[in-house]
């Protein structure tokens, strides 16, 4: 995942790790240069949404950005797309160990999405999915004896700065 760069153009690369619809979570390991099964959710609770990361960015909380990627199918571990940021989760997480980090999520569509192609910001996104997008990350993290709390959802500019910042791309 070395020289792949955070943005193209306007557009920021995603890898997905977890597609949708998948009871299985999985993890890039950059040591082994694969993904591997991290865990399997609970009975009943899969993932809403394909979950990666941006290549070259390093988060508060020692891995990339967090990327929650809408898009008209599922994709598999490794898949990359390109994307359109539409906004952010600003959220805090509390560890095993009482200690609490940022854990934001970055909201984007994939570039070539038919269905959701209308959507440009976290606003157009409807409610109850809004809802339900919180209740997932707060219940997949409740699994693992963590809490997640939604601070705030936060436009375009907001998601683009903090992936600016977290950048680690070398060209």
């Amino acid at each position: 995942m070395e020289k792949i760069p955070p943005f193209k153009g306007k557009l920021v690369n995603v890898i997905i790790e977890t597609p949708r619809d998948s009871q299985n979570k999985f993890d890039y390991d950059p040591h082994l240069q694969l993904f591997r099964l991290k865990k399997t959710l609970p009975m009943g609770t899969i993932f809403p949404f394909d979950f990666g990361f941006i290549p070259n960015t390093l988060a508060a909380d020692g891995d990339p950005l967090d990327v929650l990627v809408i898009m008209d199918q599922h994709g598999f571990p490794g898949c990359l797309v390109e994307c359109r940021v539409i906004g952010i989760i600003e959220a805090e997480q509390t560890e095993k160990n009482k200690k609490k980090e940022r854990n934001d999520r970055i909201v984007a569509i994939a570039n070539c999405s038919i269905l959701y192609g209308d959507i440009s910001d976290v606003k157009d996104l409807n409610k109850d999915m809004v809802v339900q997008i919180e209740n997932f990350f707060i219940d997949y993290n409740k699994y693992e004896g963590k809490k997640f709390r939604p601070i705030k959802w936060a436009g375009i500019s907001k998601a683009i700065d903090l992936i600016k910042k977290q950048s680690i791309f070398e060209q």
